[in-house]
C-alpha cells in the first residue's frame, strides 16, 4: 500500500509530514519516521515467519493437503515454457505483471506531478529547453523508481527463504537472464546470484548517488537485513571443515560422496548442498543436490557428482586416478532444502530425468521408503523414466540405495524404472570396469555437517532479526541524542542524509555481526561433545587397513554387488531410443498424478509443454 501510494500527493502532503509530527524526535531524527513505515513491517513478519517455520515442523500435514491444494493446483501449471524467465507458472506471471504495473504506475505518476511543475519560465531559468527540463526530470525519476526494484531485491537472495519455498520473485525473473549470462561469460562458478545481486546493486546506487534519502535508506533496509544475516551466517557455517568419510567412484566418471552428519540436521528431499574443495579452488562454491534420506541415513549425508565441468573432473581425477596422501579438505553450505511437496498427495508420481538429473530423485525415493515402512499412509506409485547418453551411465541407477544398503523393505514401494540409453544400440556393458570405494582418515579438525544454528534453526533465526534490529535502534538512538542532534538539530546541515545512511549501515552490520556471532559460538559449543562422539562414532575399521600415513584406502567391488540391482525386477533398459514423454504422461490414468522433471533445458520444456495442455488435467508439474 506504501509503495503504491508513494507517487500521490496524498502521501508526500499529508500522510508523510503527519507522520513525522508525531514520530520526529532527538533519538531517531527525522529518519525515525521511515524506519518506522519501511522497516519495522517487514522485519516484524519475518520474525513472525521465523516462528512459523519454527512450529511448523511440529504438524503432520500429510492428511489434510489435498482439498486444499486442489484448489491452487491450476495456479501453479506452467503458462510461459521458453523464452529467457524459464518455466514460468500462472502465479509467478501474476506477480511479475502485478510489479510491472506497480512500476509503471510509480514512474506516471511521478512524471504527471513534476511535469505540471515545469513551466517555459522556469527551464528557461535554468538554462534549458521545456523538452530538456523534462528530459531529466523523467532520468531522475526513472532512478527513484528504481528504488522499488531495490527495495525488493535483497528477498530472494536470502538463502535460507529462498529454498524454503522455492521463491522467485517478479524482480528475479527479471534478473535470472542476466545473470545466467554472467555464469556463462565467467571462467568461475561463483554464486551467479550473489554475482547479480552486486553488479545490480552498485550500477542502480551509481544511478541514485545524488539521490541518497533516509526515504531510500530505509525501503533497502529490512531487505538488506535479512540478506546480510543470512550471507553472513552462510560465511560462518563455510569456515568449518566438515568430515568427509568416504567416497565411491563408478566407471562412468559419477562420485558419491559421503558425509558424517548431526543426528540433530534434518532436511526435506531434494535439498541442496553447496560444496567448497579447497584443494581444487579456494573461491569456487558449487551446488549438488543431497541424495540421502537424514531419516534412512541419520548420520550420513551423500551427494552424488558427475563429471561433466572442470571443477568436477579436476575431483574425479583426485579421487579416481591420485593416491592422496592428504585428506580432502571440504567446507559445505547447507543444506538448504525446498518445501515439503507432499507427495503423498498424489495417486502417482512420474520423475523424468536425463543425465546426471536423477540425483534430486534419490533422496526422494528414499523419502518413499521411509514412509511405506513406517507409516500406515499410502504412498502412491512412482514411475522413473531416466534418460542417459551411454550404457555405463546407467551405473547412476546405483545411487538409489546406500553404498551400505538398508534394512527398509524396498518391496513396499511400488516402483517402475524405465531407463533409456540414447546414443547406443549395444545393451552389452563392460564387466570389468570395477568401481572405487575410498575411506578417509578422519582429522581432529573436521567437524560433521550441521545446522548452522542448530536444530532450532528458524528460531534462532528470528531471535537475530529481532535483536540485531533492536540493537541497531538503541545505538542510532544514544548517536543522535547525544551526538548528532546537539550538533544538526534535525536540519540535516551538518550530517545529511547520505552521512546519516554511512553511520546507520555502520552500526547494522555491527548490530548484526555481534548478535549473529554470539548465537553461532552458544550453538557450537553446545553441540561439540555430540560432534566429537559422532566423529569417533563414524570411523570406519576396514579388513585390510593401510599405512597409518596414508588416509584412503581402495576396495574394488564387481557391479553385480552394487544396491541398484535389488531394484532390477522392475527396471526395463531401451537402447538406441529416447522415451516418448508425451505418450508415457498422457497415458496415465490415474486421476491425480504429480510429475516431476529434472534434466536438460530441452527436456524440461517437452514437460512442461505436456502438462500444460488442455488434454492433461490430471498432470501437476
Amino acid at each position: 500500500m506504501i509503495w503504491t501510494m508513494m507517487p500521490t500527493n496524498v502521501f508526500w502532503l499529508h500522510w508523510l509530514p503527519d507522520i513525522h509530527a508525531k514520530t520526529d524526535s532527538s533519538y531517531l531524527g527525522q529518519q525515525g519516521a521511515n524506519i518506522l513505515i519501511y522497516s519495522f513491517p517487514v522485519l516484524l513478519v519475518a520474525a513472525l515467519g521465523c516462528l512459523y517455520l519454527h512450529l511448523e515442523k511440529y504438524i503432520d500435514r500429510s492428511k489434510d493437503e489435498t482439498p486444499k491444494e486442489s484448489h491452487f493446483a491450476s495456479w501453479r501449471q506452467p503458462v510461459i515454457v521458453k523464452g529467457p524467465l524459464g518455466i514460468v507458472s500462472w502465479i509467478e506471471l501474476s506477480f511479475l505483471v502485478m510489479f510491472l504495473a506497480l512500476l509503471v504506475w510509480s514512474f506516471s505518476a511521478y512524471v504527471h506531478g513534476m511535469f505540471k511543475n515545469i513551466t517555459r519560465r522556469s527551464a528557461v531559468n535554468m538554462g534549458e529547453f521545456v523538452w530538456e527540463a523534462k528530459l531529466d526530470s523523467a532520468a531522475l525519476l526513472l532512478g527513484l523508481v528504481g528504488n522499488i526494484s531495490l527495495a525488493f531485491l535483497f528477498f530472494p537472495y536470502g538463502t535460507n527463504w529462498n529454498l524454503k519455498y522455492g521463491w522467485r520473485s517478479s524482480f528475479d525473473l527479471w534478473i535470472s537472464f542476466y545473470g545466467s549470462q554472467a555464469s556463462r561469460a565467467s571462467g568461475e562458478n561463483f554464486s551467479s546470484s550473489s554475482t547479480t545481486l552486486i553488479i545490480f546493486t552498485l550500477s542502480s546506487s551509481c544511478s541514485l548517488f545524488y539521490m541518497w534519502d533516509s526515504l531510500i535508506l530505509a525501503s533497502r533496509f529490512p531487505g538488506f537485513t535479512v540478506f546480510l544475516i543470512d550471507r553472513y551466517l552462510r560465511f560462518l557455517q563455510s569456515q568449518q571443515r566438515i568430515r568427509l568419510v568416504s567416497a565411491r567412484v563408478l566407471p562412468c566418471q559419477a562420485m558419491e560422496l559421503n558425509f558424517s552428519k548431526d543426528p540433530g540436521l534434518s532436511y526435506n528431499p531434494a535439498s541442496i548442498i553447496f560444496i567448497n574443495v579447497k584443494s581444487i579452488s579456494k573461491i569456487q562454491w558449487h551446488p549438488f543436490t543431497v541424495t540421502s534420506n537424514c531419516k534412512i541415513d541419520p548420520d550420513k549425508l551423500s551427494i552424488v557428482i558427475k563429471s561433466e565441468g572442470t571443477w568436477s573432473q579436476n575431483l574425479y581425477q583426485k579421487l579416481a586416478f591420485s593416491t592422496p596422501t592428504d585428506c580432502l579438505e571440504v567446507s559445505v553450505e547447507g543444506p538448504y532444502g525446498p518445501p515439503s511437496t507432499s507427495f503423498l498427495r498424489h495417486d502417482m508420481l512420474v520423475m523424468v530425468s536425463g543425465g546426471s538429473g536423477i540425483t534430486p530423485f534419490m533422496s526422494i525415493i528414499r523419502e518413499l521408503i521411509f514412509i511405506a515402512n513406517t507409516t500406515s499412509c499410502k504412498t502412491p506409485r512412482i514411475l522413473l523414466v531416466s534418460a542417459f547418453k551411454k550404457t555405463e551411465d546407467l551405473e547412476m541407477l546405483d545411487f538409489l540405495l546406500p553404498v551400505s544398503g538398508t534394512s527398509y523393505d524396498i518391496s513396499q514401494l511400488q516402483l517402475q524404472i524405465q531407463a533409456y540409453v540414447t546414443r547406443e544400440k549395444d545393451p552389452s556393458l563392460d564387466s570389468q570396469k570395477l568401481d572405487r570405494s575410498i575411506w578417509f582418515k578422519p582429522s581432529t579438525l573436521d567437524r560433521p555437517v550441521s545446522a548452522v544454528l542448530g536444530p532450532n534453526t528458524w528460531l534462532w533465526l528470528g531471535a537475530i532479526i529481532s535483536s540485531s534490529f533492536g540493537i541497531f535502534l538503541l545505538l542510532i538512538g544514544i548517536l543522535t541524542q547525544y551526538y548528532i542532534y546537539p550538533i544538526d538539530h534535525n536540519t540535516n546541515m551538518i550530517y545529511p542524509y547520505y552521512a546519516k545512511s554511512i553511520i546507520s549501515m555502520s552500526l547494522l552490520c555491527m548490530s548484526m555481526v555481534i548478535i549473529a556471532t554470539l548465537a553461532f559460538i552458544w550453538n557450537k559449543k553446545r553441540n561439540a561433545n555430540e560432534s566429537r562422539q559422532i566423529q569417533s562414532a563414524d570411523t570406519p575399521t576396514p579388513t585390510a587397513s593401510p599405512g597409518p600415513e596414508l588416509c584412503s584406502y581402495d576396495v574394488d567391488r564387481e557391479l553385480e554387488g552394487l544396491p541398484h540391482y535389488s531394484f532390477s525386477r522392475v527396471t526395463t533398459v531401451h537402447h538406441g531410443e529416447r522415451p516418448n514423454l508425451k505418450k508415457i504422461l498422457m497415458e496415465r490414468k490415474e486421476s491425480n498424478v504429480g510429475v516431476l522433471v529434472s534434466g536438460p533445458k530441452e527436456m524440461r520444456r517437452e514437460v512442461a509443454t505436456i502438462c500444460s495442455s488442455g488434454f492433461a488435467k490430471h498432470l501437476h508439474l
